[in-house]
């Protein structure tokens, strides 16, 4: 059972005493009707035994209307021919709690039956906080909660649905939770109201089980997935993302709703003239939206991030309006700083925008927004103090306790989480070297060695905390060269014995080969040098790997410089072997298109097979090596504007 209890609950039995157990048998059939949602079964068994509708028919004393709304199957209506068939005046308050059950599973239908018996029972609660719009929210039963929030009609019914600011709140917090975005924007929209209350913006608070006072802006500030910021899109995907079309957030917020919050003017034309105002692209384009499954994904998430950019800015805009500038920083305090650690700038800059001295916020251990941010590694919220100007410089010399700045954070060992996203433990080495030389170009060169109060430079601490890294990326490195140099070796054995033993040999009298005036065998012999010669570079390129001295500062391009060169130089030298394999087996087989054909096409599978297993380590040693890196000057636009 879903939800039941040995215990006999009295709402759940109305007008009849408790049956014997012995006779719950008799209630079987009917039992196993309402959980297949078979009416017709049912009803004979109503007809022949009226008691049966309010009797509790199993040994949990659950009643047949109990049974249907949380655990059956609701085809053709049950639940409302059910209620429909009861005596007047059973179905009351005392099935508020069945309803409420209902709306905690998500049963739609169950809802619609009983509320359209006891419309009343919408604003239902058992305590201050769970009205049935929390509790759907709260176990993510996204279709209950639009149909709930569809039988609010008028301002009078939503001083029920907001009888006070701790419900508000808590609803507003459980659709956050969610995940629902567009439902907490539509009620941000609808009720502009309840944006903002005389003693705190009401949807921006929400006192959890715990006791502590959680806003609306920290509920966003742990959602990293649900920004942009936060979602990492392959090359092709980004693409997508930049040109798919998304509904504005002005217009529609859900479909199920069908309500328009504010009229775009573009698209109050478009539903004026109708489909003439549509060119065949746009139609093209929609049309592909919907019927390409990846497109499609990406379409809502982009919806998404828009949606929840602009229920940020509702919630700063009602912070703002409030005349105590001390709230503004106690509901800003919080949320800024977990947005700085869970890496979303986003939050991060629109609090800044709204609330520039907030920046100045620290937490209970004296660290500020930049420094969470270098602490946690989040390059995103980092990026943002390149927007600052020549107030970077001021946060990056902030000392706080024990003497530390941030260039003695960026020293520290990176959170494992962060690590974790790293392949191999010297790209891991060579990200936390570059995060220590990004955060030392904003110090001053008096503070580059600067020393705390344990007297510790920032250079001593990121030696100490990562001595285990070091020797994890030196034997990752090896155990890679070694993995490499035998490939390497046998190849070099192999291209230079072809070069001595050419296909079909050499002529006895002047020792020229054989088929040295064909095309072939120039493209073979050009082939087979090059394939000794990067074979060879690349045996060596993995040797001096092996016999480096594993220094600190040679994981930073060093050593990922030379695993490049060995990598690419061995892929050049397999493609280059089997080309001249190819070009061997055409000079001997040149008349048998039988066999050239399946060589030629099984020579590609060793370099295919090559490039997609290597290609995604090669293609991040490149791109933290060579590439412009995650750190720099995302956005030309400044703060404060």
């Amino acid at each position: 059972m879903a939800t039941s209890s040995n215990q006999p609950d009295e709402n759940m039995t109305v007008g009849t005493s408790k049956p014997e157990k012995k006779e719950y048998s008799r209630y079987l059939p009917l039992y196993k009707a309402v959980l297949r949602g078979d009416w017709e079964t049912a009803q004979r068994f109503f007809d022949q035994d009226p008691g049966a509708l309010t009797a509790p028919i199993n040994e949990f004393s659950e009643t047949a209307l109990f049974v249907a709304a949380v655990e059956g199957r609701n085809t053709n209506n049950f639940v409302k021919k059910l209620v429909d068939k009861m005596p007047p005046g059973s179905v009351d308050e005392a099935y508020g709690s069945v309803l409420k059950l209902a709306t905690q599973v998500g049963n739609t239908e169950a809802v619609k039956g009983i509320l359209s018996k006891n419309p009343s029972l919408l604003y239902y609660r058992e305590d201050d906080k769970w009205t049935l719009f929390a509790q759907a929210a709260s176990n993510g039963m996204r279709d209950t909660l639009l149909y709930l929030l569809e039988l609010v009609k008028n301002e009078e019914d939503s001083s029920k649905l907001f009888p006070d600011e701790d419900s508000a709140a808590f609803l507003m917090a459980e659709t956050i939770c969610s995940g629902f975005y567009d439902i907490a924007l539509y009620l941000v929209k609808k009720y502009p109201l309840l944006a903002v209350s005389k003693k705190y913006p009401l949807l921006a608070v929400s006192k959890q089980d715990t006791g502590v006072v959680v806003s609306g802006l920290d509920l966003l500030a742990i959602k990293a997935s649900a920004f942009k910021s936060g979602t990492h899109y392959r090359w092709w995907q980004r693409i997508i993302y930049a040109h798919v079309p998304v509904k504005s957030v002005d217009c529609i917020i859900s479909p199920t709703l069908q309500t328009v919050l504010v009229e775009n003017p573009v698209d109050r034309a478009d539903q004026v003239m109708g489909r003439s105002s549509y060119n065949w692209t746009r139609l093209f384009v929609e049309y592909f939206c919907i019927s390409v499954p990846c497109i499609k994904h990406i379409q809502k998430q982009k919806e998404m991030h828009l949606q929840t950019l602009e229920l940020l800015k509702c919630f700063c805009k009602g912070i703002a309006s409030l005349p105590d500038s001390a709230k503004h920083r106690s509901l800003t305090h919080h949320a800024i700083l977990s947005a700085a650690k869970n890496g979303i700038p986003e939050i991060v800059h629109e609090i800044v925008e709204s609330f520039p001295s907030v920046l100045g916020t620290v937490d209970s251990t004296g660290r500020r927004v930049f420094e969470k941010a270098v602490l946690e590694r989040q390059e995103h919220t980092f990026n943002l103090i390149y927007q600052m100007g020549k107030y970077s410089r001021q946060l990056a010399l902030h000392k706080y306790d024990k003497g530390n700045h941030i260039l003695h954070l960026a020293g520290k060992l990176a959170p494992p989480t962060k690590l974790s996203q790293i392949s191999g433990a010297a790209l891991q080495m060579q990200l936390e070297l570059q995060w220590f030389e990004a955060v030392k170009q904003l110090m001053s060169p008096r503070d580059i060695d600067w020393k705390n109060k344990d007297q510790k430079t920032p250079a001593m601490i990121f030696t100490e905390e990562h001595k285990k890294l070091v020797a994890e990326g030196e034997k990752w490195m090896k155990d890679t060269a070694n993995s490499c140099t035998i490939p390497a070796a046998l190849i070099v054995t192999m291209v230079f014995a072809a070069a001595i033993t050419v296909p079909g040999g050499i002529n006895g009298t002047n020792g020229v080969p054989v088929f040295n005036k064909e095309v072939a065998f120039n493209i073979f012999a050009v082939s087979d040098a090059i394939s000794l010669f990067t074979s060879t570079t690349s045996l060596l390129v993995f040797l001096s790997i092996l016999t480096s001295r594993y220094a600190e500062r040679d994981f930073l391009f060093a050593l990922p410089n030379r695993l490049i060169i060995g990598l690419f130089t061995l892929f050049v030298s397999i493609t280059a072997m089997l080309i001249a394999f190819s070009c061997a087996i055409y000079l001997l087989f040149g008349n048998r298109a039988w066999i050239l054909y399946p060589v030629a096409g099984l020579a590609c599978v060793p370099i295919i097979s090559f490039a997609s297993l290597q290609y995604p380590l090669l293609r991040d040693l490149m791109k933290s090596t060579y590439g412009p890196g995650i750190f720099g000057k995302q956005s030309e636009v400044p703060f404060y504007n």
